[in-house]
């Protein structure tokens, strides 16, 4: 049992969307099963660990003073300090008594005390598509499906970059919020590349449904449900999805076809993926060092031939599996308690 100091003040209905993601269950929830593994204490003599209770940019724009406050905490009872550092991008901590919780970033920039969350997502056959989880059968050539936002045009180039101006400007040089910088990365356009080169060859079965806008530019609540019942409906029918990173170094789409019991085919730039110490990535995913369509096409068709037909089905429910033990927020948040037991 791990016992967590933190500010119960800011944990109100109005900012749990904003809290770190353990106190969620911990507090909101009052989970039975984190509740093995982690109390909230009052007092910070008994306290393993002070967590600050909200995602940082947004608890600093409530109080500036809070990280230090808590880091003071922190070097006084020597323990540690974990912050949540949420969105698209991002931040890092570089003090020696602080542990970072995010969702992406660039692998090679990361230090040792930064955990990469995956993308806490409710189970798509249970609330989406009313099934029971199933397996498909091998074919000869590998099927890779894909719905999402893919488009290339100069408007959408524009807006990319007005985004990444956004980010970088805005946010980072005038509103001093702390998130990494990244260099200017149109993932939309660039998915909308590699798919269309991918559909040019050959040796591959191609399930593709390119849209213009994130999430189909969704207007009314039955055209969310239908979008999204045909974005898992093309995960479930493919053996193999293509996932690249979006506005962030990170594919939700990962942790999606994992939850369908599928192959991710991960294009990696520069990932750092969660619980690397525990997981071998590379026995569950695709996992691709180039963006280049024809490297990508002859690691999916290598990767495909080392499988039999039963090794497939096998692979389908490992990957259902892993998701099932790991990538909920339970589960993670119990693999860290064992790192800092």
């Amino acid at each position: 049992m791990l016992n967590l100091y933190t500010d119960k003040s800011f944990l109100i209905p109005e900012h749990r969307g904003k809290v770190f993601p353990l106190l969620l269950d911990l507090y909101y929830k009052e989970c039975n099963i984190i509740n093995k593994y982690y109390s909230i204490t009052a007092l910070i003599e008994q306290a393993d660990i002070i967590v600050l209770p909200l995602e940082y940019n947004y608890i600093k724009s409530l109080k500036p003073e809070i990280k230090l406050k808590y880091l003071t905490l922190a070097r006084e009872h020597n323990i540690p300090l974990w912050i949540y550092t949420g969105g698209d991008f991002g931040y890092s901590f570089k003090e020696e008594e602080i542990f970072t919780f995010r969702l992406g970033g660039f692998h090679s920039k990361l230090n040792a005390n930064t955990f990469i969350m995956p993308s806490f997502i409710v189970d798509p056959y249970e609330y989406i598509l009313k099934s029971e989880f199933n397996t498909i059968k091998k074919n000869i050539k590998p099927t890779i499906g894909f719905v999402g936002h893919a488009h290339i045009s100069l408007f959408k180039g524009i807006k990319e970059y007005l985004l990444y101006l956004k980010v970088n400007i805005l946010k980072r040089k005038i509103k001093k919020e702390h998130i990494d910088y990244q260099s200017f990365y149109p993932s939309s356009i660039k998915r909308a590349f590699i798919l269309k080169k991918l559909e040019d060859l050959t040796e591959l079965t191609t399930h593709f449904i390119y849209r213009e806008k994130y999430r189909g530019g969704v207007q009314t609540e039955l055209d969310k449900i239908n979008k999204t019942l045909e974005f898992f409906k093309n995960i479930e029918v493919s053996g193999y999805t293509f996932c690249l990173r979006g506005v962030g170094n990170f594919s939700v789409r990962l942790y999606e076809t994992l939850a369908m019991g599928r192959i991710p085919v991960l294009i990696d730039t520069d990932c750092r993926l969660p619980l690397d110490w525990k997981i071998d990535w590379t026995k569950h995913i695709v996992l691709v060092k180039s963006a280049n369509a024809e490297v990508i096409n002859k690691t999916i068709i290598d990767f495909h031939n080392q499988l039999s037909s039963s090794d497939f089905i096998t692979l389908q429910s490992e990957n259902r599996t892993l998701w099932r033990k790991y990538m909920n927020r339970n589960a993670f948040f119990k693999e860290i308690h064992d790192v800092f037991k």
